[in-house]
């Protein structure tokens, strides 16, 4: 278990990720884009680039993000 390498908190439960959201010149440096939905846990991973995407009041917001298991969308812990 490694910490994520970013962590983005969101306010809906389905998400996107390009890996190139915050890089100057866009998806062209990133990855394919994915749509991911955070489950029970509260939070899910990109399986591409390892963001970290946190529901906002759900139940890993707050919490030591180090401590927790990486869930890619479709993994059981």
């Amino acid at each position: 278990m490694h910490p994520p390498l970013e962590i983005t908190r969101v306010s809906q439960s389905r998400v996107a990720c390009d890996g190139a959201a915050d890089i100057p010149g866009g998806a062209a440096l990133g990855h394919p884009r994915v749509w991911l939905q955070i489950d029970e846990h509260g939070y899910v991973d990109c399986g591409y680039c390892d963001r970290r995407f946190v529901l906002i009041g759900g139940p890993a917001d707050g919490k030591d993000q180090a401590q927790l298991p990486d869930i890619s969308e479709g993994a059981s812990l």
